[in-house]
């Protein structure tokens, strides 16, 4: 019976969907996450009698035919794109983008990534990096000397030396964008490479060409919605039961025809 076939593919993508749910659940309290959705699509249909052919009986045209599903696939895990919301935290190197754009930085091996996650640190030489280490760009180091720092909104970096001193500027920060950042690959630790999907990056000043603004002593939260997500799981858990269900009546069904005599 197709309906084994078809109800597996059923629990299979339900359970996807669980797995992407508790993906977002696990991340809720991840800086700058952006929940994701799992997508799905029918599969072939079997065409048993096609719509518009003749009928040989009476040469009358069929108006719809006779198409049996043959389940369901994924399509996509897509990552739903909206800021979360800004919390305050006050320190000199917590940064958030308020809009749109993502911090560049640049892997061991040399290939460049991107994050919105804006917790920012000083390593030993006085370079800006992210919590794994890893250098923004462009660099930027901070003297020993300093005494604090400030980042305006456009991500010009300023550093106090004295008391009452005048601010001297560091360096600044850039952002970049890209035309469909939902094609970006994440490869963990709140980072993302660009694929042939999401296009090439394209790197301007904070508050230009669309992007955001620079909030420093601010961290952008998780974008997760716990409500939504727990109805979500509820739901996806409820289309589990039930095509585990319709494999028992199946199993019936094909006990009951094996006993036919």
């Amino acid at each position: 019976m197709r309906a084994l076939k078809i109800a597996a593919t059923g629990m299979s993508a339900q359970q996807l969907r669980v797995e992407t749910i508790s993906n977002n659940l696990a991340n809720m309290n991840t800086t700058a996450y952006n929940a994701r959705r799992a997508e799905f699509a029918d599969l072939h249909y079997q065409q048993v009698s096609r719509a518009g052919t003749v009928n040989a009986s009476d040469g009358t045209v069929l108006p719809t035919g006779i198409q049996v599903g043959l389940g369901v696939r994924p399509a996509a895990i897509s990552i739903h794109l909206q800021q979360g919301a800004l919390n305050q935290t006050n320190n000199d190197l917590d940064i958030a983008i308020d809009g749109k754009g993502y911090l560049e930085v640049t892997l061991p091996s040399g290939q460049a990534a991107y994050t919105r996650d804006g917790s920012l640190k000083r390593n030993a030489e006085g370079l800006i990096v992210t919590s794994d280490g890893f250098s923004v760009s462009p660099e930027i180091t901070i003297p020993d000397d300093a005494r604090s720092i400030s980042i305006n909104p456009e991500g010009e970096v300023y550093g106090y030396f004295e008391q009452g001193g005048e601010a001297q500027l560091l360096g600044q920060l850039s952002l970049a964008n890209f035309t469909n950042p939902k094609g970006l690959e994440a490869i963990g630790g709140n980072l993302f490479t660009e694929t042939e999907a999401s296009g090439g990056a394209t790197v301007a000043t904070a508050g230009e060409e669309g992007l955001g603004t620079i909030r420093q002593g601010y961290l952008e939260t998780s974008s997760v919605d716990a409500v939504r997500e727990i109805t979500e799981l509820i739901a996806a858990q409820r289309g589990y039961e039930m095509n585990s269900k319709v494999i028992s009546a199946v199993d019936q069904m094909m006990s009951a025809t094996t006993q036919v005599r």
